[in-house]
């Protein structure tokens, strides 16, 4: 089916807030088969809304809408989607019983905002009666207009649990299937990507689009399959996707929800390590991607942020020589605190980064973005120096990251075979 998005508030127009529920609705509903030829972003104002609802209605099969929803007075979508669909907007006892029944005691105030959640244009079907969330289905000139909440993990939970399958009652019989996957790749550009599987999409047997999306400072390879028959659409998914892992190699390191923390926790478990790390110019960036991931102190046993000398001195057993000879951001330093978290710790892997993030503190020859990553196993201690461009955040993502990624490369070619990639 062919769809739009409109994404509604002024905290999205003045870019206060990022818009990424458009994004993930539109990454949903294309894997399930529907095309979005459309993805407006407007602000609160009620004629806007309303022109833009016609105006969808007229020129797609479905419209998803997001924002507005709640019980503040500068949510307006409701009150402004039955002015513009000529729907007029009304109490509904039994919506607002049930919003009533989740608080103990409220005052007047709070039972007026609490009321607009209950206002809605005639011919509304709530979506999930029995969910705490707002959002509702409206059937206008045939045309389904689902109303979702702009908080995107409540967007998202109706979008997968509500909208998807109630969208599968207007899907004609015999509809276009679609398999879609999504590749990560760190190390290489998409212009050595795109030339290495840029022939899949000669494909004829049915429908390949490929996209090549640079999501610092990693590339993301999306493969959409599209066939008369689902198990077509995915054995030719499977199969193209084993030739796009052949094709980019190591390179290649998760699928879909992967990152490389969860990819490089997942080998650290199979393999039964732990880890711990010492930072310096990224002040803890690595230990945050690590605990980002539920289960990780199974495998990340923490680390120490020693940003100043003294406290590689104190906390990491670093020689003061070494410092006063070489200098903080060196090689020899990097060993070290390598070395010494590893030892402290008991892990057994150690993973150090010292470097300049910029903006100053370069030097010719040591110029902003140089950067030393230790990596210290049982058996040996590897130092990889790095040179790497962009601002201050730039330098410590790409730090921590590339830091990661040494550390998945190692625990690949020194435990065997398994990859954690699903085809």
């Amino acid at each position: 089916m062919i769809g739009e998005i409109i994404a509604i508030g002024n905290e999205l127009t003045s870019g206060r807030v990022l818009n990424t529920t458009s994004r993930y609705a539109a990454r949903l509903l294309y894997g399930a088969g529907h095309e979005i030829t459309a993805m407006t972003t407007i602000g609160d104002a009620p004629a806007d809304i309303g022109k833009t609802l016609r105006r969808a209605v007229k020129r797609s099969e479905f419209v998803i809408v997001t924002g507005g929803l709640g019980a503040t007075s500068d949510d307006l979508t409701s009150e402004a989607a039955g002015k513009g669909l000529g729907r007029p907007v009304a109490l509904q006892p039994k919506v607002f019983d049930k919003i009533k029944a989740r608080y103990q005691h409220l005052d007047e105030a709070t039972t007026r905002s609490l009321k607009r959640l209950a206002m809605l244009p005639a011919g509304a079907e709530i979506l999930h009666p029995e969910g705490k969330m707002a959002g509702y289905l409206l059937v206008h000139d045939a045309t389904p207009l689902f109303f979702l909440p702009g908080v995107p993990h409540e967007m998202e939970e109706l979008l997968r649990n509500r909208v998807i399958p109630r969208l599968a009652d207007w899907q004609p019989t015999g509809g276009k299937q679609v398999r879609q996957r999504v590749f990560k790749v760190f190390g290489l550009g998409e212009t050595e990507i795109n030339h290495r599987i840029g022939h899949l999409e000669k494909e004829t047997a049915t429908s390949i689009r490929i996209g090549y999306y640079p999501v610092f400072p990693e590339v993301h390879l999306s493969l959409a399959v599209t066939a008369v028959a689902a198990a077509l659409a995915e054995t030719t998914l499977h199969r193209l996707a084993g030739e796009v892992q052949q094709a980019l190699g190591d390179a290649l390191y998760g699928t879909d929800d992967d990152t490389m923390a969860s990819v490089t926790g997942q080998l650290l478990q199979i393999h039964g390590k732990i880890l711990a790390t010492a930072e310096s110019c990224t002040g803890g960036l690595i230990g945050r991607k690590f605990t980002s991931v539920p289960g990780s102190s199974e495998y990340f046993a923490g680390g120490v942020i020693a940003y100043s000398n003294d406290l590689k001195e104190r906390f990491l057993g670093v020689d003061p020589a070494l410092l006063v000879r070489h200098g903080a951001v060196s090689p020899e330093v990097a060993k070290a605190m390598a070395d010494n978290i590893r030892a402290r710790s008991a892990a057994d892997i150690g993973l150090a980064v010292t470097g300049i993030a910029g903006p100053a503190g370069g030097t010719p020859q040591k110029p902003v973005g140089t950067v030393f990553i230790g990596f210290s196993s049982q058996n040996k201690t590897i130092v990889t120096p790095c040179c790497f461009a962009g601002d201050r955040w730039q330098v410590q993502e790409l730090a921590a990251v590339t830091a990661l990624d040494l550390t998945r490369r190692f625990l690949l070619e020194n435990t065997g075979p398994t990859r954690t990639t699903t085809l």
